[in-house]
């Protein structure tokens, strides 16, 4: 699997979907009974051993879950920046719908050449605040209907 894979959203094939939930099970299992910090695994198709960071094995287990579940996934380091495109991605809106936030000043963003950046958690924040008000709005249309008798709880 090359970097490009973890440069782009990913939603899971339901074989991908399948095995992850298997595996997934085995490795919680597997994470329980650790008492190292640092481990080695090995891959048995080659008979290659590689030691790895616990922190990285449970970061795993956090993608498996994510896949078993159907759930469409990234991973991107934090503190980086990204591209206007992978922002928009991100919030899943139009590339030039982001460039419109930016140039309001909704999203912070700085300029290289021509080029725009994002930083990934100024983008993470406003996806945060977006969806709190959209639970906000859905709250208070629905008291709003209650008012008005549109809404029988």
């Amino acid at each position: 699997m090359r970097m490009e894979t973890f440069k782009k959203i990913n939603r899971p094939s339901k074989d991908e979907q399948k095995l992850a939930i298997e595996s997934y099970d085995a490795l919680t299992s597997a994470i329980e009974q650790l008492k190292s910090e640092y481990l080695e695994i090995e891959i048995e198709e080659t008979q290659e051993r590689i030691k790895i960071p616990l922190s990285a094995l449970v970061f795993l287990g956090e993608i498996l879950k994510a896949m078993s579940q159907g759930k469409p996934f990234s991973l991107v380091p934090i503190a980086t920046e990204v591209t206007t495109q992978k922002a928009a991605e991100i919030l899943g809106c139009s590339r030039p719908h982001l460039v419109k936030l930016l140039e309001e000043g909704e999203i912070e963003y700085t300029k290289i050449g021509k080029h725009r950046r994002v930083r990934y958690e100024d983008v993470m924040g406003y996806r945060k605040n977006l969806k709190k008000n959209q639970k906000q709005n859905i709250i208070d249309i629905m008291k709003s209907d209650e008012e008005l008798g549109l809404y029988d709880s």
